[in-house]
């Protein structure tokens, strides 16, 4: 069972619900998909057990052969390369690994070679095998560790929680692609409603079933809950804006590890979001 989670924006509390559901379950594996600025290993700390590293392949000029046509340049829609001085440059740090200007060249001068631009770290916490995509510094897309990522075969574990990315870009329609279910992680203010809206529109996008649940929930009104209400939406499940829990968190600790209380609210959204899922489920087998 995958189960995505989602936030139109940062620090909403994505990792927080994706983080404590996996710690709540009997056994699960939780991937950070988040690859620019992954954060769940450091609530796991799992004690690390491989790492291996992502490459795209990038274009490689035979000068030798190079005899200056352009076409390559012009079929860049990247502007990753320049025929400057009588010499093609290529601007690795902006190539999308496309592949075209290989296939185009008609002298051949251009091949490939491996680039290395991340890597995947394994390991375990308790009943959680945690797995963390991490992006290098100023590389022009995440897409290719997300693959690697979401790849890799995790049988035997009932549940797999995906931490996405923030917003709605092509990251996140990546991480959620084969997900069973959603879950859209959002703030109690017009900011937060809006910013729900932008996940919603996707998950409906990809029909996938969803979701909500609200964070840092007060007394008084609550926008996001009336988008919600408004759209026909379903509520997981509330989260307080609590002093524990804020305590907890800021300390880089499981909830469900440290709190009973919090234990018993994961645990529970847990479950419901089991039987949303199992539910869609005998739906889909009936057509």
């Amino acid at each position: 069972m995958k189960i995505a989670v989602l936030s139109g924006k940062g620090g909403t509390g994505k990792t927080l619900v994706s983080v404590n559901l996996a710690a709540a379950a009997e056994e699960a594996v939780y991937i950070d998909c988040d690859v620019e600025e992954p954060n769940g290993y450091l609530f796991f700390k799992p004690k690390m057990t491989k790492a291996e590293k992502v490459t795209i392949e990038i274009p490689y000029v035979d000068e030798n052969l190079c005899t200056g046509c352009r076409k390559c340049v012009d079929f860049c829609k990247f502007h990753a390369l320049a025929y400057v001085g009588g010499k093609l440059m290529i601007f690795e740090e902006i190539c999308h690994s496309c592949g075209g200007c290989v296939l185009l060249c008609p002298q051949k001068a251009l091949s490939e070679k491996d680039k290395v631009i991340g890597e995947v770290q394994k390991g375990n916490s308790g009943n959680v095998n945690v797995i963390t995509g991490i992006l290098n510094p100023g590389e022009a897309s995440g897409i290719p560790i997300i693959k690697k990522l979401l790849d890799d075969k995790n049988e035997g574990r009932k549940y797999t929680f995906i931490d996405c990315p923030p917003g709605s870009a092509c990251i996140v329609m990546e991480s959620i692609k084969d997900a069973d279910y959603c879950i859209l992680v959002a703030e109690p203010t017009i900011f937060g409603s809006h910013n729900l809206n932008l996940v919603y529109e996707l998950v409906k996008l990809f029909g996938k079933p969803h979701g909500v649940v609200l964070n840092k929930c007060l007394e008084g009104e609550n926008p996001s809950e009336i988008f919600c209400l408004e759209k026909g939406i379903r509520i997981l499940g509330k989260i307080p804006f609590d002093n524990e829990l804020g305590t907890i968190n800021s300390n880089a600790l499981i909830s469900v590890r440290e709190s009973e209380k919090y234990k018993d609210m994961f645990t529970s959204l847990l479950k419901d979001i089991t039987r949303e899922v199992q539910h869609e489920a005998a739906i889909d087998s009936k057509w």
